[in-house]
Protein backbone atom coordinates (compact mmCIF):
# COMPACT_ATOMS: atom_id res chain seq x y z
CA UNK A 1 0.00 0.00 0.00
CA UNK A 2 2.90 2.36 0.74
CA UNK A 3 3.72 1.90 -3.28
CA UNK A 4 -0.08 3.23 -3.78
CA UNK A 5 0.35 6.03 -1.66
CA UNK A 6 3.65 6.90 -3.18
CA UNK A 7 1.61 6.69 -6.52
CA UNK A 8 -1.03 8.90 -5.02
CA UNK A 9 1.39 11.27 -3.79
CA UNK A 10 3.15 11.84 -7.26
CA UNK A 11 -0.49 12.06 -9.36
CA UNK A 12 -1.04 14.96 -6.76
CA UNK A 13 2.43 16.80 -6.88
CA UNK A 14 2.47 16.70 -10.60
CA UNK A 15 -1.27 17.86 -10.81
CA UNK A 16 -0.81 20.57 -8.10
CA UNK A 17 1.56 22.27 -10.40
CA UNK A 18 0.75 21.48 -13.89
CA UNK A 19 -2.46 23.65 -12.48
CA UNK A 20 -1.17 26.18 -10.49
CA UNK A 21 0.97 27.17 -13.55
CA UNK A 22 -2.37 26.95 -15.43
CA UNK A 23 -4.13 28.80 -13.33
CA UNK A 24 -1.42 32.06 -12.88
CA UNK A 25 -1.60 32.05 -17.06
CA UNK A 26 -5.22 32.39 -17.37
CA UNK A 27 -5.18 35.29 -14.34
CA UNK A 28 -2.30 36.48 -16.43
CA UNK A 29 -4.52 36.25 -19.10
CA UNK A 30 -7.68 37.56 -17.54
CA UNK A 31 -6.27 40.76 -15.70
CA UNK A 32 -3.99 41.86 -18.99
CA UNK A 33 -5.80 40.90 -22.06
CA UNK A 34 -8.75 40.34 -23.56
CA UNK A 35 -9.98 36.71 -22.37
CA UNK A 36 -11.88 34.58 -24.90
CA UNK A 37 -15.04 33.07 -22.52
CA UNK A 38 -13.26 29.29 -22.44
CA UNK A 39 -10.28 31.38 -20.46
CA UNK A 40 -13.03 32.09 -17.77
CA UNK A 41 -14.00 28.86 -17.59
CA UNK A 42 -10.55 27.07 -18.01
CA UNK A 43 -9.23 29.28 -15.20
CA UNK A 44 -12.08 28.17 -12.94
CA UNK A 45 -11.74 24.15 -13.55
CA UNK A 46 -7.96 24.74 -12.90
CA UNK A 47 -9.21 26.23 -9.58
CA UNK A 48 -11.56 23.38 -9.03
CA UNK A 49 -8.97 20.85 -9.90
CA UNK A 50 -6.94 22.19 -7.25
CA UNK A 51 -9.29 21.65 -4.38
CA UNK A 52 -10.10 18.53 -5.55
CA UNK A 53 -6.10 17.22 -5.00
CA UNK A 54 -6.47 18.81 -1.23
CA UNK A 55 -9.76 17.63 -0.48
CA UNK A 56 -8.61 14.25 -2.29
CA UNK A 57 -9.40 11.88 0.14
CA UNK A 58 -6.39 11.31 3.06
CA UNK A 59 -4.02 13.49 0.82
CA UNK A 60 -2.81 16.93 2.26
CA UNK A 61 -5.63 18.76 3.82
CA UNK A 62 -6.15 15.58 5.86
CA UNK A 63 -2.51 15.86 7.12
CA UNK A 64 -3.09 19.80 7.60
CA UNK A 65 -5.89 19.44 9.93
CA UNK A 66 -4.12 16.29 11.98
CA UNK A 67 -0.96 19.05 12.68
CA UNK A 68 -3.64 21.60 13.83
CA UNK A 69 -5.44 19.03 16.07
CA UNK A 70 -8.71 19.59 14.87
CA UNK A 71 -11.95 17.04 15.92
CA UNK A 72 -11.92 14.21 13.53
CA UNK A 73 -15.68 14.58 12.99
CA UNK A 74 -15.49 18.05 11.81
CA UNK A 75 -12.11 17.31 9.62
CA UNK A 76 -14.33 14.65 7.73
CA UNK A 77 -17.17 16.47 7.24
CA UNK A 78 -14.75 19.43 5.95
CA UNK A 79 -12.76 17.50 3.91
CA UNK A 80 -16.12 15.33 2.56
CA UNK A 81 -18.38 18.57 1.61
CA UNK A 82 -15.03 20.24 -0.43
CA UNK A 83 -14.46 17.36 -2.17
CA UNK A 84 -17.92 16.73 -2.95
CA UNK A 85 -18.55 20.23 -3.68
CA UNK A 86 -15.42 20.43 -6.44
CA UNK A 87 -16.07 16.91 -8.23
CA UNK A 88 -20.13 18.48 -8.82
CA UNK A 89 -18.29 21.67 -9.93
CA UNK A 90 -15.84 19.70 -12.67
CA UNK A 91 -18.39 18.24 -14.39
CA UNK A 92 -20.52 21.55 -14.56
CA UNK A 93 -17.44 23.12 -15.93
CA UNK A 94 -16.55 20.61 -18.09
CA UNK A 95 -20.39 20.47 -19.60
CA UNK A 96 -19.70 24.76 -19.40
CA UNK A 97 -16.67 24.50 -21.60
CA UNK A 98 -17.94 21.82 -24.29
CA UNK A 99 -20.96 24.49 -24.94
CA UNK A 100 -19.36 27.77 -25.32
CA UNK A 101 -16.94 26.20 -27.05
CA UNK A 102 -19.82 24.82 -29.12
CA UNK A 103 -21.17 28.23 -29.34
CA UNK A 104 -17.96 30.33 -30.21
CA UNK A 105 -17.00 28.02 -33.36
CA UNK A 106 -20.65 27.86 -34.77
CA UNK A 107 -21.25 28.84 -38.04
CA UNK A 108 -23.28 32.78 -38.24
CA UNK A 109 -26.29 30.85 -39.98
CA UNK A 110 -26.99 28.51 -37.11
CA UNK A 111 -29.05 29.11 -34.06
CA UNK A 112 -26.14 29.38 -31.28
CA UNK A 113 -25.21 32.37 -33.27
CA UNK A 114 -27.21 34.38 -31.64
CA UNK A 115 -25.54 33.63 -28.34
CA UNK A 116 -22.17 35.01 -28.87
CA UNK A 117 -22.27 38.88 -28.77
CA UNK A 118 -23.35 38.20 -24.72
CA UNK A 119 -21.46 34.98 -24.44
CA UNK A 120 -19.26 36.46 -21.22
CA UNK A 121 -22.18 37.52 -19.99
CA UNK A 122 -24.09 34.19 -19.87
CA UNK A 123 -21.14 33.15 -18.67
CA UNK A 124 -21.61 34.99 -15.27
CA UNK A 125 -25.26 33.43 -14.41
CA UNK A 126 -23.58 30.14 -15.44
CA UNK A 127 -21.51 30.23 -12.93
CA UNK A 128 -23.65 31.73 -10.28
CA UNK A 129 -25.91 28.71 -10.78
CA UNK A 130 -23.45 26.11 -10.97
CA UNK A 131 -21.83 26.99 -7.67
CA UNK A 132 -25.03 27.99 -5.97
CA UNK A 133 -26.65 24.56 -7.12
CA UNK A 134 -23.33 22.49 -5.99
CA UNK A 135 -22.96 24.20 -2.88
CA UNK A 136 -26.67 23.67 -2.12
CA UNK A 137 -26.62 19.73 -2.65
CA UNK A 138 -24.04 18.61 -1.17
CA UNK A 139 -24.61 19.91 1.86
CA UNK A 140 -27.45 17.84 2.66
CA UNK A 141 -24.64 14.61 2.08
CA UNK A 142 -21.97 15.95 5.26
CA UNK A 143 -24.81 14.74 7.43
CA UNK A 144 -23.80 11.38 6.65
CA UNK A 145 -20.46 11.34 7.20
CA UNK A 146 -18.40 11.32 10.04
CA UNK A 147 -15.16 10.06 12.39
CA UNK A 148 -14.61 6.88 12.50
CA UNK A 149 -15.37 5.13 15.98
CA UNK A 150 -15.96 1.54 15.67
CA UNK A 151 -17.41 -0.24 12.56
CA UNK A 152 -18.58 -3.37 14.15
CA UNK A 153 -21.39 -1.60 16.28
CA UNK A 154 -22.09 1.43 14.31
CA UNK A 155 -22.82 -0.23 11.16
CA UNK A 156 -20.26 2.67 9.65
CA UNK A 157 -18.66 2.36 6.28
CA UNK A 158 -15.36 2.91 6.45
CA UNK A 159 -14.15 5.15 3.89
CA UNK A 160 -10.99 6.40 4.81
CA UNK A 161 -8.25 5.25 7.25
CA UNK A 162 -10.28 7.84 9.62
CA UNK A 163 -13.35 9.00 8.13
CA UNK A 164 -16.63 6.68 7.82
CA UNK A 165 -20.27 7.34 6.13
CA UNK A 166 -23.34 6.74 7.91
CA UNK A 167 -25.87 4.59 6.82
CA UNK A 168 -29.38 6.00 5.38
CA UNK A 169 -32.66 4.81 5.24
CA UNK A 170 -33.49 3.85 1.48
CA UNK A 171 -36.27 6.94 0.92
CA UNK A 172 -33.23 9.26 1.26
CA UNK A 173 -30.63 6.73 -0.26
CA UNK A 174 -32.64 6.86 -3.29
CA UNK A 175 -33.51 10.32 -3.82
CA UNK A 176 -29.61 11.36 -3.19
CA UNK A 177 -28.89 8.61 -5.73
CA UNK A 178 -31.57 10.00 -8.25
CA UNK A 179 -30.54 13.50 -8.08
CA UNK A 180 -26.70 12.80 -8.40
CA UNK A 181 -27.68 10.39 -11.54
CA UNK A 182 -29.96 12.61 -13.31
CA UNK A 183 -27.53 15.88 -12.89
CA UNK A 184 -24.53 13.44 -14.21
CA UNK A 185 -26.72 11.84 -16.93
CA UNK A 186 -27.56 15.34 -18.30
CA UNK A 187 -24.14 16.94 -18.23
CA UNK A 188 -22.45 13.97 -19.82
CA UNK A 189 -25.49 14.24 -22.34
CA UNK A 190 -24.64 17.83 -23.21
CA UNK A 191 -21.32 17.18 -23.36
CA UNK A 192 -21.96 14.06 -26.06
CA UNK A 193 -24.13 16.08 -28.11
CA UNK A 194 -21.76 19.49 -28.40
CA UNK A 195 -19.50 17.06 -29.26
CA UNK A 196 -21.16 15.58 -31.83
CA UNK A 197 -22.10 19.13 -32.79
CA UNK A 198 -18.60 20.11 -33.04
CA UNK A 199 -17.17 17.01 -34.74
CA UNK A 200 -19.34 17.64 -37.19
CA UNK A 201 -18.55 21.43 -38.48
CA UNK A 202 -14.79 20.03 -38.08
CA UNK A 203 -15.73 17.82 -40.74
CA UNK A 204 -17.73 19.83 -42.28
CA UNK A 205 -15.21 22.60 -42.86
CA UNK A 206 -12.52 19.95 -43.75
CA UNK A 207 -14.04 18.92 -46.80
CA UNK A 208 -14.63 22.95 -47.66
CA UNK A 209 -10.87 23.29 -47.37
CA UNK A 210 -9.83 20.37 -49.18
CA UNK A 211 -9.61 21.87 -52.76
CA UNK A 212 -7.68 25.06 -50.98
CA UNK A 213 -3.87 23.88 -51.68
CA UNK A 214 -2.22 27.66 -49.67
CA UNK A 215 -0.70 26.29 -46.82
CA UNK A 216 -2.33 28.38 -44.44
CA UNK A 217 -5.51 27.29 -45.13
CA UNK A 218 -4.46 23.38 -44.33
CA UNK A 219 -2.93 24.18 -41.01
CA UNK A 220 -4.85 24.37 -38.15
CA UNK A 221 -6.40 27.36 -36.49
CA UNK A 222 -6.54 28.22 -33.42
CA UNK A 223 -10.02 27.21 -32.92
CA UNK A 224 -9.65 24.35 -34.35
CA UNK A 225 -7.02 23.40 -32.00
CA UNK A 226 -9.26 24.90 -29.18
CA UNK A 227 -12.13 22.39 -30.51
CA UNK A 228 -9.92 19.36 -30.82
CA UNK A 229 -8.26 19.93 -26.91
CA UNK A 230 -11.84 20.12 -25.74
CA UNK A 231 -13.03 17.25 -27.41
CA UNK A 232 -10.12 15.22 -26.01
CA UNK A 233 -10.64 16.33 -22.54
CA UNK A 234 -14.38 15.76 -22.95
CA UNK A 235 -13.95 12.31 -24.21
CA UNK A 236 -11.57 11.53 -21.44
CA UNK A 237 -13.43 13.09 -18.12
CA UNK A 238 -16.18 10.82 -19.25
CA UNK A 239 -14.75 7.54 -19.14
CA UNK A 240 -13.37 8.38 -16.32
CA UNK A 241 -15.83 9.75 -14.21
CA UNK A 242 -17.71 6.81 -15.09
CA UNK A 243 -15.36 4.40 -14.04
CA UNK A 244 -15.17 6.61 -10.89
CA UNK A 245 -19.23 6.52 -10.78
CA UNK A 246 -19.51 2.92 -11.25
CA UNK A 247 -16.71 1.85 -8.32
CA UNK A 248 -18.00 4.02 -5.89
CA UNK A 249 -21.75 2.96 -6.67
CA UNK A 250 -20.93 -0.39 -6.53
CA UNK A 251 -19.08 0.37 -3.26
CA UNK A 252 -21.86 2.13 -2.10
CA UNK A 253 -24.86 -0.38 -3.12
CA UNK A 254 -22.30 -3.38 -1.19
CA UNK A 255 -21.78 -1.28 1.85
CA UNK A 256 -18.36 -2.76 1.49
CA UNK A 257 -14.72 -0.63 0.38
CA UNK A 258 -11.73 -2.40 0.36
CA UNK A 259 -8.34 -0.64 0.53
CA UNK A 260 -7.12 -1.50 -2.84
CA UNK A 261 -10.22 -0.24 -4.56
CA UNK A 262 -10.34 2.72 -2.42
CA UNK A 263 -7.20 3.64 -3.72
CA UNK A 264 -7.75 2.95 -7.24
CA UNK A 265 -10.93 5.39 -7.04
CA UNK A 266 -8.83 8.04 -5.87
CA UNK A 267 -6.13 7.38 -8.58
CA UNK A 268 -9.08 7.44 -11.07
CA UNK A 269 -10.67 10.32 -9.55
CA UNK A 270 -7.81 12.41 -9.98
CA UNK A 271 -6.48 11.07 -13.78
CA UNK A 272 -8.83 13.90 -15.03
CA UNK A 273 -7.33 17.06 -12.76
CA UNK A 274 -3.74 15.97 -13.94
CA UNK A 275 -4.42 15.00 -17.47
CA UNK A 276 -6.38 18.21 -18.04
CA UNK A 277 -3.80 21.22 -17.07
CA UNK A 278 -0.96 19.02 -19.57
CA UNK A 279 -3.10 18.79 -22.37
CA UNK A 280 -3.82 22.54 -22.59
CA UNK A 281 -0.26 23.30 -21.80
CA UNK A 282 0.71 21.29 -24.69
CA UNK A 283 -1.88 22.70 -26.78
CA UNK A 284 -2.57 26.69 -26.13
CA UNK A 285 -0.06 28.53 -28.97
CA UNK A 286 0.14 31.18 -26.58
CA UNK A 287 1.79 29.48 -23.47
CA UNK A 288 4.04 28.17 -26.10
CA UNK A 289 4.76 31.51 -27.36
CA UNK A 290 5.19 32.91 -24.02
CA UNK A 291 7.54 30.83 -22.76
CA UNK A 292 9.59 30.37 -25.96
CA UNK A 293 9.81 34.60 -25.27
CA UNK A 294 10.62 33.83 -21.61
CA UNK A 295 13.07 31.35 -22.83
CA UNK A 296 14.48 33.93 -25.10
CA UNK A 297 14.82 36.56 -22.75
CA UNK A 298 16.75 34.60 -20.41
CA UNK A 299 19.17 33.61 -22.78
CA UNK A 300 19.87 37.20 -23.74
CA UNK A 301 20.50 38.19 -20.28
CA UNK A 302 22.68 35.25 -19.75
CA UNK A 303 25.26 36.77 -22.46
Amino acid sequence: MSLFKNVLYFQAGLGVLANMFLLFFYIFIILGHRPKPTDLISCQLTFVHIMMFLAGGDIWLTDIFETLNIENDFKCKTIFYISRVMRGLSICNTCLLSVVQAVTISPSTSLLAKFKPRLKMYLIYAFFCIWSFNLLYSSNQILYVGGFTNLSETNQMKVTKSCTLLPKNYIIKGLILTVSISRDVFLVGVMLTTSTYMLNILFRHQRQCKHLHSISYLRASPEKRATQTILLLVVFFVVMYWVDFIISSTSVMLWMYDPVVLTVQKFVMCAYPTITPLVQITSDNRIIIMLENMQSKHRQNFF
